[in-house]
Formats: C-alpha cells, sequence, structure tokens
C-alpha cells in the first residue's frame, strides 16, 4: 500500500472530496478523477464500477487488501468496499497509480 494513495485519501476525507462506499460511487461516479475498488467487493459489483468507470474515461485502482484494509488506509473504524476521490489533480492520479502498480 503506498504513503500516496493513503495521503490522497486522508486529505480527501478531510476536505469531504471523498465518496465511501459501492452504491454511492456508483451514483457519484461522473464527479470522480480516480475510483477504488477493494478485493471485498463481489466480482460483479467490481465490474459494473470498473465498467462505469472506463465509460467516463475515470481510473480506477483495483486495492490490493481487503474493505477493512482500506477503512483503515483511510483512517476510519469501518469497512469500505469502494471510494472515489473527487478533486485531486491529475498528477497524483497517475503517480498513485505508477506506484500501485509495481
Amino acid at each position: 500500500m503506498g504513503k500516496l494513495l493513503e495521503k490522497a485519501l486522508k486529505d480527501a476525507l478531510s476536505e469531504n472530496k471523498c465518496i465511501l462506499g459501492e452504491k454511492q460511487v456508483l451514483q457519484s461516479i461522473k464527479n470522480a478523477k480516480l475510483v477504488i475498488v477493494s478485493k471485498s467487493l463481489s466480482k460483479e459489483s467490481s465490474d459494473k464500477i470498473t465498467d462505469s468507470a472506463n465509460g467516463q474515461k475515470i481510473s480506477t485502482l483495483q486495492f490490493d487488501g481487503s474493505s477493512v484494509a482500506l477503512g483503515r488506509l483511510c483512517g476510519l473504524q469501518f469497512r469500505v468496499s469502494a471510494a472515489s476521490l473527487t478533486a485531486i489533480p491529475d498528477s497524483n492520479v497517475k503517480a498513485i497509480l505508477k506506484e500501485e502498480a509495481k
């Protein structure tokens, strides 16, 4: 798990620029810059979010951990199956995707 992703998530949450949860992410996908999906999400739900994001040309990141780990990364006490960041610079999105691809 990358430090850039952790910082971006915490910053977005503190500024109310992050949407959490499968249904909420799907409803607001057109406003997103980066969508993060945990491994805990069912294949069907994960595909639905990914396809919707790809249709809008939004970057998606398959988080390599469970929803519990994603929640902890956000600094929260509950599980997060999906998250979308609505205000993040494009350079940060590229850096996060590059860091997570390693």
